[in-house]
C-alpha cells in the first residue's frame, strides 16, 4: 500500500516537471483555445439575443464554460499519447515490472493528467473574465472545479483506452483527434443545445462533454440547460465507467 502511494506521487511528480519544464507545451495548450474565446466572443459579441441564451447573460460568459470544456477534453485525450511516448522510450516498461500495481500507475497518470489540465482550465477562465465575463464567486469556482475533475478524468480515461491497445503515436493522434473534434461540437460550447436539429440533439445528450459544459455554466454564470445534480450524476457515472475502461485495457496490456 505503501509502495502504491508512493508510485503515485512519483508518477504524479513526473507529469508536473514535465508540464512545467516543457514551456512550449503550456503556451501551445492554452493558446488555441484563448484564441477561439477571443475571437469568437469578440465576433458574435452581439449575440446575447441567440435564442437559448439566457437574458442578461453576454456571449463571452456563454463561451468561457464551453472552451473551458474543450480545454479539459484537448488535454486530459491527448494524455494517452504520453504511454505511448514512455512505451517508444522503455520508460513504460521499467514502471510495469516495478513491484507496484498497475492501477497506482493509472491513478498517478491520472492524478497528473487532471492537475495539468485544471491547471490550463483556470488559465482560461482567468481570459474569460479578461475579456468581459463576470467573476464567479468562489462557491461557483469550487463547484466548477468538481465538474473540471470529472471532465478531466473522463477523457483521461478515453486516451489510456486507447492507448492501451496502440503503438503508433501518429495514428493515435489521428483517432483521438477524429473523436474529440464531435465530442467538441456535439457538447453545446460554441452554440445553445436548443438551436440544434432533433437528430443532432440526440447525440449531444450522449455525450458527456454535454453534462460537464452544462455543468460548468450553471457554476461559472449560474445557468444551464439541465439541473446540477443532473449534470453531476451523469458525468461521474460516464468518467467511473470510462475511467475504468481505461484502466482495465491498460492492466492487462502487454509492454513489449
Amino acid at each position: 500500500m505503501k509502495q502504491d502511494l508512493y508510485a503515485i506521487y512519483s508518477i504524479w511528480l513526473r507529469e508536473m516537471l514535465r508540464f512545467f519544464r516543457l514551456k512550449s507545451r503550456l503556451v501551445g495548450s492554452v493558446a488555441s483555445p484563448f484564441f477561439f474565446l477571443a475571437f469568437l466572443g469578440m465576433g458574435f459579441g452581439s449575440a446575447a439575443a441567440m435564442p437559448g441564451i439566457p437574458q442578461g447573460v453576454d456571449y463571452v460568459s456563454f463561451l468561457t464554460p464551453g472552451i473551458i470544456g474543450m480545454t479539459l477534453l484537448f488535454s486530459s485525450t491527448f494524455a494517452g499519447l504520453s504511454v505511448l511516448w514512455d512505451r517508444e522510450f522503455g520508460f513504460l516498461k521499467e514502471i510495469m515490472v516495478a513491484p507496484v500495481s498497475r492501477i497506482a500507475i493509472v491513478l498517478g497518470r491520472t492524478a497528473g493528467g487532471v492537475t495539468t489540465a485544471i491547471i490550463q482550465a483556470l488559465i482560461i477562465l482567468l481570459s474569460g473574465i479578461l475579456l468581459g465575463m463576470t467573476a464567479p464567486g468562489l462557491q461557483g469556482i469550487l463547484m466548477s472545479m468538481v465538474f473540471m475533475v470529472l471532465i478531466a478524468s473522463t477523457f483521461i480515461g478515453l486516451g489510456l483506452a486507447f492507448a492501451s491497445k496502440m503503438e503508433d503515436m501518429s495514428g493515435f493522434s489521428l483517432i483521438m483527434n477524429f473523436l474529440i473534434f464531435p465530442l467538441f461540437f456535439l457538447s453545446g460550447a460554441l452554440f445553445p443545445l436548443d438551436r440544434f436539429p432533433q437528430a443532432i440533439k440526440v447525440l449531444a445528450y450522449i455525450n458527456p462533454l454535454t453534462y460537464g459544459v452544462d455543468g460548468l455554466r450553471y457554476s461559472l454564470i449560474g445557468a444551464g440547460t439541465f439541473s446540477p445534480a443532473l449534470d453531476f450524476i451523469v458525468l461521474a457515472v460516464s468518467c467511473a465507467a470510462i475511467l475504468g475502461l481505461g484502466a482495465y485495457l491498460f492492466e492487462i496490456s502487454e509492454v513489449k
